[in-house]
């Protein structure tokens, strides 16, 4: 999957205090960026540090290949599908917090390459999970 990198931001879940006010102008910059709003766009989670406690690299991006902030995803990765309640204002929050608790309990084995969250037109969400 080739995905073109729209806008990126480096930060932290749990040490980073402004990570609400660096992801929220991110989308918001990306947003005004993206032409065609009946495209998936993805929220790309990479460069990890070590784990989701860690320092990552979060990237708006779309799928094409006219870009020079090109990122080819390896279509070797195997992911679990985690589908978001988007009844639900906190339904992305509360989908981290299933795979943050899984992975805690050894259920998951993730393997830290690239992750996305997967916005549909429709509205629908999902969040692929890179496993080992």
């Amino acid at each position: 999957m080739n995905l073109n990198i729209i806008k990126s931001v480096r930060t932290n879940n749990f040490k980073d205090e402004a990570i609400m006010q660096k992801i929220t102008e991110m989308w918001k910059e990306a947003s005004s960026l993206l032409n065609n709003q009946d495209e998936v766009t993805f929220g790309l989670y990479y460069d990890y540090e070590s784990d989701y406690k860690s320092d990552y690299t979060l990237s708006v991006a779309i799928e094409g290949s006219d870009n020079q902030s090109q990122m080819k995803i390896p279509n070797t990765s195997k992911y679990e599908v985690f589908e978001v309640d988007t009844s639900d204002e906190y339904g992305i929050l509360n989908a981290w917090k299933e795979i943050w608790g899984r992975e805690e309990k050894g259920i998951l084995e993730r393997a830290y390459s690239y992750d996305f969250e997967k916005y549909y037109p429709n509205g629908q969400m999902e969040i692929h999970i890179a496993i080992k």
